[in-house]
């Protein structure tokens, strides 16, 4: 009996923990947040804090080794704004790790040190993946607490509450809370003819091919979201969709949610304003773009990807 990828978790249980900015094992002690959570952990010894540049990470650098982790008198040159701290958990070994928005501006810093946007430290490999994973959760609340200083409602303004997990309008007391936004990204799969589909958007790199993705919609199922997206760019109708692996992209604060899609039809009508191409690959192609990227002109995305991930467990899958 032919097996189906729709049929089966292989051949990784959970590959979510495979892609980039998804190793961050922080105990966030969520229910323990209160008003004196930040100033507990920065009196705590031993703590370590992000410092952030408006959207990017400053590193020290001493022109060999990057170290993105500060102690709290090591701040004090860049102007830490100590009353938007945000406090990320801690450590297995008790040790603090908070955020803090700077007020020296990225071009501005001395030269010992560097400043640095996600997909620099991830595709760099400026730091390990449980900084970057760390780094992702902080990266999304100094992005949500910078983008909320006023009221929604009524225009007041919004002081932050227990460690940058909530903010509360002083006029009208309307309360917010941190937001990600759902994105679905999926691979649709031609399982008779052993085909995947894979589009150019014409911001992309040369060369490279990639899943397709699109934001959730209000009141949309993961599911339906793959199937509409799928149908609006490629014109391929699908079937069941399999929910694969999900990956953090603070960029500013995205949710990937890697799926398989079962197609349906096998005729491509792209959107033009959305792909430069779209297009049919066979298994062999795709494993030439994730093993010799650029070698018949055509690539994957990047490793740690959730695309890049979505197209080698395809490929690795029938091995299992």
């Amino acid at each position: 009996m032919n097996r189906s990828l729709f049929d089966s978790d292989v051949p990784h249980p959970e590959p979510s923990n495979l892609t980039a900015f998804a190793a961050n094992d922080l105990n966030r002690d969520s229910e323990h947040r209160d008003e004196e959570s930040v100033e507990k952990a920065l009196a705590k010894d031993g703590t370590h804090i992000f410092a952030f540049a408006k959207d990017k990470l400053v590193l020290k650098h001493d022109g060999q080794v990057l170290d993105p982790l500060f102690a709290r008198y090591e701040l004090q040159e860049l102007q830490p704004h100590w009353d938007e701290t945000i406090l990320l958990g801690y450590r297995k070994t008790g040790e603090p790790r908070l955020a803090v928005p700077v007020g020296i501006p990225a071009d501005d810093l001395e030269s010992h040190y560097k400043p640095a946007d996600a997909r620099t430290l991830y595709r760099d490999q400026l730091v390990d993946d449980v900084l970057l994973g760390e780094y992702a959760q902080a990266a999304s609340l100094i992005r949500w607490n910078g983008d909320n200083r006023f009221c929604g409602r009524c225009g007041g303004t919004m002081e932050m509450r227990i460690g940058g997990y909530k903010r509360i309008c002083m006029a009208c007391e309307n309360m917010i809370f941190p937001r990600t936004d759902p994105v679905v990204i999926m691979l649709a799969v031609d399982e008779q003819r052993d085909l995947c589909l894979l589009g150019r958007s014409h911001h992309f790199t040369p060369g490279m091919y990639s899943c397709l993705a699109g934001f959730v919609e209000p009141g949309e199922t993961i599911e339906n979201a793959v199937r509409r997206e799928t149908l609006e760019e490629s014109g391929i109708k699908t079937g069941r969709i399999r929910y694969h692996a999900s990956q953090p992209w603070p960029m500013p604060h995205t949710l990937m949610i890697g799926c398989y899609a079962e197609a349906k039809s096998t005729e491509v009508h792209r959107d033009e304003s959305e792909l430069e191409d779209c297009r049919w690959f066979t298994r062999e192609e795709t494993i030439e773009m994730l093993e010799r990227p650029g070698a018949n002109g055509q690539a994957s995305p990047p490793k740690g990807a959730i695309a890049h991930r979505l197209m080698r467990d395809w490929v690795e899958w029938k091995k299992q």
